[in-house]
Order: structure tokens, then sequence, then C-alpha cells
């Protein structure tokens, strides 16, 4: 599930039917990806329902949208499951899904036409067919830590890493559902050293995300 610190309450958003995304209007369905991977899928809805999301938009978990760690916010992605064959497109809002194994997190409505909802888990095949910017190039980058039980044992992590790691930026947050997560920013967030940091960091709890912040 996504964990962000922007995760305050925003406004609700209007009604509960399913909302379409202009953004889909000129993909052709015969698109041809500029990326494949695949993986395990979940979903999520509430608490994260009408909170704000990586992007800054209210996530409506009645829009086909979904969470990536790493595309480029705005990117536009063809979800298929392997399994049932059904597919749908989505567009990356929101940062996650932060627990080892998964490799995308979709809203309900998403969820719901690609048969991830009522099962929470489906093996998918994730397409890529637009990006804002360019995917293995550029952006901002960062390593997301836990999640934690409690804002003690993030802190202790928050401390022993702001020692280790001088010129970066290391902030403790909560998500919505309770848990808390250590997040490092490094110098000009660039992506090499985002990597090096998640290749010399090592604690006995959480586990250790690269996420691009763009």
């Amino acid at each position: 599930m996504p964990a962000t610190i922007t995760d305050e309450p925003a406004p609700p958003a209007e009604g509960e039917a399913e909302l379409p995304d202009p953004a889909f209007a000129d993909i052709p369905t015969d698109a041809q990806p500029l990326m494949t991977e695949t993986g395990i899928a979940s979903w999520y809805g509430a608490p994260y329902h009408n909170r704000r999301g990586s992007n800054g938009e209210v996530y409506n978990m009645h829009a086909s949208t979904a969470a990536h760690r790493t595309l480029p916010l705005g990117t536009i992605v063809r979800v298929t499951n392997l399994k049932t064959g059904n597919a749908t497109l989505v567009r990356i809002t929101d940062r996650g899904p932060f627990v080892d194994g998964r490799v995308i997190d979709l809203s309900l409505a998403a969820a719901k036409k690609v048969d991830v909802w009522r099962a929470g888990l489906a093996e998918v095949k994730v397409e890529v067919l637009r990006t804002p910017v360019a995917i293995n190039t550029g952006g901002r980058w960062a390593v997301q830590i836990g999640g934690f039980p409690d804002e003690d044992t993030a802190s202790k992590l928050q401390d022993r890493l702001q020692r280790r790691y001088h010129t970066a930026k290391v902030t403790t947050f909560g998500s919505p559902v309770g848990d808390w997560w250590v997040r490092v920013r490094v110098l000009d967030d660039a992506r090499t050293r985002a990597e090096e940091v998640v290749r010399d960091t090592q604690t006995g709890e959480g586990s250790i995300f690269l996420v691009r912040l763009d």
C-alpha cells in the first residue's frame, strides 16, 4: 500500500461512481508498450480515499489510478491479469506498494476491472504506454524504509541514518494505517546516490525501497 508524506485529509471527492480519465482518450487499443514488467498487484481504498497522493491530487478509489514505486507520475499503463486476461488502463498518481514482492497498487475501480478486488492479490502484466518524462534518465529519487510499528522505532533509525549521511535529509512520517516510515532524500535527489543508500543500509525491521519522487 502507499505511504506518503502528504497524508493529511483532503476534501471528499464528489460521488462514488467510477470516474473516467480523459488521459486515456487518445490511447489506441493496440498501443505497443514502451516497457513491460510482471509481478503481483494489490489494491488500496480506504483509509487512503480522499487523501492527497504523491502527485498532489486527491486520491479517489473510484478513478482508474494506481501507485508504482519508480514510474514517473502521470505515466499511463495497461494492467492485465495473467490468469483471467482482463485488462484496464490506469494512470500512476501515487507511490507504492511498499511491500516486498509487489509491483503495483491499484485503485478500487481498477482492481475490480482486473479481478484483483476480491482476490486481494493477482499476478499481472504491467505495460507502460505513455510517460510524461523519460523512464531511465533524470528524475528525483529517494529511499523509503518501513513500515515500523511505532514512531520511536522509526526515529531511532532516522537518527542513525542522519549521522551516517550528513548531506541527506532524513525524515519520519506516519501512514493512514498507523505504521511509520523513514525517508532519505539524498543530495540533489540523485538516483545513483539513492541506490548507494539502498545497498549500504541495513535494518532489523522493515524493508528498503528505491522510490521516484516525480
